[in-house]
């Protein structure tokens, strides 16, 4: 493709095609590579003409990636501390030609609006690590343990420091687990993040959901709208047509 760029794939690393755009991610297999959740976020973020975007610990930089070939979006940041994931994302973006529309960022959540300042974004997202610190034995170092356990930043930090970046009215989005749905809730209110937006992710129609979209707003009044379900799954390796349009095959 004509909008691709020629830049360096470690031997370690893949070249995964996106299915839209034309567009593909670097990934390392030994590290962490993006999931459905993303993608799903991806598809539930709504981004306006004009606006700004962060998503919050981006890895290797697939939701800036596809909200920029999804939404109308002005500009697109990624935030992430783990240099080696960093590296990845940026080379992503050149890759397909980005440098315009996204900027990726070595640094950490928990400084986030040190680093960027007040209200200076009209959307957050974030697919933050699920599991609290406590749940199994993980390493502090091992890459894929910092993406799945609150080992360097947990859903407080998430929450304070999107509550900081956003102006009164700014949008922040977040994928999660259903377990935590009430502290999830809980804490957003703290932070003054309304919950406004809701879907709950289901694998097959006959199982529990695995997976909850929510969207919250800076300041917002109570009322919470939960949409209809999402199922992934029509039936073994058969995506439902939702699920096709996600992402865009």
């Amino acid at each position: 493709m004509e909008h691709q760029a020629e830049v360096t794939i470690h031997s370690h690393e893949r070249l995964d095609e996106l299915q839209r755009n034309g567009y593909a991610i670097i990934q390392d297999p030994e590290r962490f590579c993006f999931g459905m959740d993303a993608v799903l976020l991806s598809g539930f973020v709504r981004v306006k003409p004009g606006e700004k975007a962060i998503d919050l610990g981006t890895g290797t930089g697939i939701i800036p990636i596809l909200l920029e070939a999804k939404t109308e979006g002005e500009h697109f940041t990624g935030l992430e501390i783990q240099p080696e994931s960093a590296d990845m994302a940026a080379r992503s973006v050149a890759y397909n030609r980005l440098q315009e529309k996204i900027d990726i960022v070595v640094g950490d959540i928990k400084e986030a609006s040190k680093l960027f300042g007040a209200s200076s974004f009209d959307v957050v997202t974030t697919n933050p690590p699920y599991m609290c610190h406590r749940h199994g034995l993980i390493s502090d170092t091992d890459a894929k343990a910092i993406a799945r356990h609150e080992i360097l930043c947990d859903l407080d930090d998430v929450l304070r420091e999107s509550a900081k970046l956003l102006p009164p009215g700014g949008r922040f989005y977040m994928v999660h687990r259903p377990f935590r749905m009430a502290e999830i809730l809980n804490k957003m209110i703290g932070w003054h993040i309304e919950p406004k937006r809701m879907q709950l992710v289901y694998p097959f129609v006959d199982k529990e959901p695995n997976m909850v979209l929510i969207e919250g707003l800076r300041g917002g009044k109570s009322g919470l709208v939960v949409e209809r379900p999402l199922i992934v799954y029509r039936s073994p390796g058969v995506y439902t047509d939702e699920i096709y349009d996600i992402y865009g095959y």
